[in-house]
């Protein structure tokens, strides 16, 4: 297995695994909105993206996006996308996903990683297994919609 950083040449392969990632989430498949989304964050360098290789088939992905913390001065950042392809599933694809994340923080001296998922999410094991601590604080958010 490789993990590597997206990069333009990578979209086909990242097109697939974001819209699946997408559905997984019961939205609409959408692979052109994919692709302009990931386009952008590509280009504009606002989010990091890290994809999984076996046998160059692309495999599964992360993308981390930057965030600040006042009260500790520090940058971190949020896993708000973390997808394995279902036939590749169990195989430590994800595990070496976040394991490159840490490895970002780690290099960069930040506080740490915050993974955003749903409630429901059955990979909340393996966050756990892998040191992420159930945040208590109070979440609240504001949609516009």
């Amino acid at each position: 297995m490789i993990i590597t950083r997206a990069k333009l040449k990578d979209l086909d392969g990242l097109v697939n695994l974001f819209d699946g990632y997408r559905v997984f989430y019961k939205q609409d498949s959408n692979p052109a909105g994919a692709k302009r989304f990931l386009t952008q964050r590509i280009l504009e360098g606002n989010s990091i993206i890290y994809m999984a290789y076996i046998d160059e088939e692309a495999v599964g992905f992360t993308q981390l996006y930057p965030l600040f913390s006042s009260v500790s001065m520090t940058s971190m950042y949020l896993l708000n996308d973390l997808y394995v392809d279902a036939k590749h599933r169990g195989k430590g694809i994800g595990e070496a996903l976040i394991n490159r994340a840490k490895q970002l923080c780690q290099s960069e001296h930040n506080k740490g990683l915050a993974i955003q998922t749903a409630f429901d999410n059955p990979a909340q094991h393996l966050y756990e297994r892998l040191g992420f601590v159930k945040d208590t604080d109070l979440h609240l958010f504001w949609s516009r919609v």
